[in-house]
C-alpha cells in the first residue's frame, strides 16, 4: 500500500464563531492474533547535539505504552524522551520484517501514540494536547484544517521502509524544481567559520576560495546585519551593501545565500528595523518584555506570526531581503514559530490564567502553557503561507531550514523547504549521528552536515572529518585559507569527487544502514546502492578501538552470486 494523505476540514457559519476540541487527524485501530510479536521503530530529532541513542527500536508486548512528540522548539531535557521526526514505523519480527508506517505533515506541537492491549494494537495522530485542554477559534467563514498525515506499508524492517517513504517524500513533498537542478545537493562554503566577524573583504576573499576549491554556493552567515530585528546590511562591515556580493558570486559561477532570523524582534531604532519596544510591535511579541531586555548578538524575541499584521510584515521582509540581496537561497533560523503567548487579541486561544511556564534561553524568552498548541497551530500555518506566496514568485529559490540545528525536520517543513539542518553539533562523529538518524525518515539529499574545525594533526584525520559530512548536503564551515597546501589539494579532489560520482548517488540511490548508529569506537558505515545501475558506494569509517584492524560489513541489495568490481 502507497503512502496517502488524509486531512480533515470544517468550513464554519457565515454568522458566528464556534470553538472546536482537539480531532485527531488520523487513528488506527489492528486487531492481532494473539502473541503476535511485534516492533516499533522511531527516530530522535538531532536538535542541539545528537544523543547517545537517536533511534529507538522496541518490543510492542502486550501493555506497550507509548507518545512521541514533536514541535518547533525540541529542547532536550535530561532525563525526558526527546523530541522525535514524527514518524513511526511498526513491523513484525518475522521475515520479512514487513509492517506499516504513518507520519504527520505538520511543523506545530503534535503528537504520535501507539498502545496495545490483548488483540488490539491502537495508534492516534494529530495535534499534541498536552499542557491544556485544546480548543481553536474558528471565526466566521472561516475553516479549520487538521494536520495532514500519511500511510504506508512496508517490508525488510527500517531500512526498507525508508527505501519506500524518502523516494515517496522527494515525489510528493518536495519542491519538483529544486530535484530538476543538476547540482542538487550542493557543496557549500558558510562564513560561520569566522563567527560575527565575517566583513565585506574576507567574504570577496571566501568566494574566490570557494571558486579555487569547487565548491558551488558561498553562504554568508549571521554578522551582515545592523542588528537583530534590523535585516540591513551593517554599513561598517559592507559598505556597499550584500547586492554587490551576490552579483561577484554569479560572476564566479556561485549561488549566493543568506542566513535571516526574520521573526526575531531586537532593539534597533533605525528606520526599518523590527523593533521590540515600537507599540506597535510589541503587540506581535508572545508576551511583555522585562525593561532590562536586551537582545543577543544574533537571536531577539519571537513575534507571533499567526497574527495578521505579524504575517504581512514578515511576508514583505523576506521578499525583500530575496529581491534587494539578490539571493539563491534564503536560510532561516531561530524559534520562528511562535508557542505559547500571553495575549488575548490573537486568534489563538487565549492562555489559562496561571499556566504560562517562562523561562529565558539565548536572548529569547521560551514561553510553554494551556495554549502551546494552538498558538504553534496558527504559526505554522502563517509560515506556511509566507513560504508559499515566496516559493510562487522565486521558483528557483533553495531555502534552508535551520531552526537550531535540527529542532524543525519534519514532513511539513519538508514540503516547504529544500534542505534541513540536522543538527547544532558539528564534529565528525555528531554529523554521522545525525545522518545515521535523519536518513530513515528524508532524503539523503535534504540532510545537511555543517563541517567545522576540528583536529587534523594527518591529512587522514582532515579526510574523516571531510567525508563524515559528506553524506549528504555539504558545508563547509571552516577557514579555508587557513588549510596548508595539503589540505588544500586534498579538499579540491574530496570535493570534485563529490560532484562526479557521490553526488548521484545521494540524489537517487537507495540508502542503507549497514552498521549499528556511529559511537566513535567501533567501525560504521553507510551504503548507497542503485539497483538499475548496479552500482553503489560504502561510506566506512573506523572508530577509536585498538583491537580491531580490519571489519566486515554485510551489504545489501547484491546478488551473492555475482561479481562485483572495486574501483581503485
Amino acid at each position: 500500500m502507497a503512502p496517502s494523505n488524509t486531512t480533515l476540514r470544517w468550513r464554519i457559519s457565515p454568522t458566528k464563531e464556534i470553538w472546536l476540541p482537539l480531532i485527531d487527524s488520523l487513528t488506527l485501530n489492528w486487531h492481532l492474533a494473539p502473541g503476535t510479536p511485534l516492533s516499533q521503530f522511531y527516530v530522535e530529532k538531532g536538535a542541539d547535539t545528537p544523543s547517545a541513542h537517536g533511534t529507538h527500536l522496541e518490543s510492542v508486548t502486550d501493555g506497550y505504552r507509548w507518545m512521541g512528540r514533536s514541535s518547533t522548539y525540541a529542547h532536550p531535557v535530561a532525563g525526558e524522551q526527546r523530541e522525535i521526526i514524527p514518524l513511526e514505523f511498526v513491523y513484525s519480527t518475522a521475515m520479512p520484517n514487513a509492517g506499516w508506517y504513518a507520519g504527520i505533515e505538520f511543523s506545530g506541537r503534535t503528537r504520535i501514540t501507539l498502545d496495545r492491549s490483548g488483540a488490539s494494537l491502537r495508534s492516534k495522530l494529530g495535534l499534541n494536547p498536552e499542557l491544556g485542554t485544546f480548543r481553536t477559534r474558528v471565526l466566521p467563514r472561516g475553516s479549520f484544517k487538521t494536520p495532514t498525515v500519511f500511510l504506508g506499508a512496508f517490508r525488510g524492517g527500517p531500512d526498507g521502509a525508508a527505501n519506500q517513504l524518502r523516494p515517496w517524500v522527494r515525489a510528493v513533498l518536495n519542491n519538483p524544481l529544486t530535484w530538476k537542478d543538476p547540482q542538487y545537493p550542493l557543496l557549500v562554503n558558510n562564513s560561520w567559520g569566522s563567527g560575527m566577524q565575517v566583513d565585506e573583504p574576507l567574504a570577496l576573499r571566501m568566494i574566490a576560495e570557494s571558486k579555487e576549491l569547487g565548491l558551488e554556493m558561498f553562504h554568508l552567515d549571521a554578522g551582515w546585519f545592523r542588528g537583530v530585528g534590523d535585516w540591513y546590511p551593517d554599513p561598517r562591515k559592507f559598505p556597499h551593501g550584500l547586492a554587490p556580493l551576490a552579483d561577484e558570486a554569479h560572476r564566479q559561477g556561485l549561488r549566493f545565500g543568506l542566513w535571516v532570523d526574520w521573526a526575531q524582534a531586537g532593539l534597533d531604532t533605525t528606520p526599518g528595523a523590527l523593533n521590540a519596544r515600537d507599540p506597535k510591535v510589541r503587540d506581535w511579541l508572545v508576551n511583555d518584555l522585562a525593561p532590562n531586555w536586551k537582545p543577543e548578538e544574533f537571536k531577539g524575541q519571537t513575534i507571533d506570526i499567526g497574527l495578521p499584521a505579524a504575517h504581512d510584515y514578515a511576508t514583505k521582509e523576506v521578499k525583500r531581503i530575496v529581491e534587494d540581496y539578490h539571493l539563491d537561497m534564503l536560510e532561516h533560523d531561530g524559534y520562528l514559530v511562535a508557542q505559547a503567548c500571553t495575549r488575548d487579541d490573537h486568534p489563538h486561544t487565549p492562555l489559562d490564567p496561571g499556566t504560562l511556564d517562562l523561562t529565558h534561553d539565548s536572548g529569547f524568552d521560551f514561553d510553554l502553557g494551556s495554549n502551546s498548541t494552538d498558538v504553534s497551530y496558527h504559526a505554522v500555518r502563517a509560515y506556511y503561507d509566507i513560504y508559499e506566496r515566496l516559493r510562487r514568485e522565486h521558483p528557483g529559490l533553495l531555502l534552508e531550514i535551520c531552526n537550531d540545528g535540527g529542532r524543525m525536520v519534519d514532513f511539513g517543513t519538508a514540503a516547504h523547504g529544500d534542505y534541513f539542518s540536522i543538527t547544532d553539533t558539528y564534529d565528525p562523529l555528531s554529523n554521522r549521528r545525525a545522518f545515521y538518524d535523519t536518513s530513515f525518515a528524508m532524503p539523503a539529499a535534504m540532510l545537511e552536515s555543517y563541517i567545522e574545525k576540528w583536529p587534523t594533526p594527518r591529512i587522514e584525520n582532515f579526510l574523516y572529518m571531510l567525508r563524515s559530512g559528506m553524506m549528504g548536503w555539504t558545508t563547509i564551515m571552516l577557514d579555508t585559507t587557513a588549510w596548508s597546501a595539503e589540505q588544500h589539494d586534498a579538499a579540491k579532489r574530496a570535493f570534485a569527487l563529490y560532484k562526479l560520482r557521490l553526488r548521484p548517488f545521494i540524489r537517487d540511490a537507495q540508502l542503507y544502514h549497514v552498521s549499528p548508529r556511529p559511537d566513535g569506537i567501533h567501525w560504521d558505515a553507510m551504503q548507497y546502492w542503485n539497483l538499475a545501475q548496479k552500482k553503489g558506494v560504502v561510506f566506512v569509517f573506523r572508530g577509536t578501538t585498538p583491537d580491531e584492524p580490519e571489519h566486515r560489513f554485510i551489504l545489501a541489495g547484491l546478488n551473492p552470486d555475482a561479481h562485483y568490481q572495486l574501483p581503485l
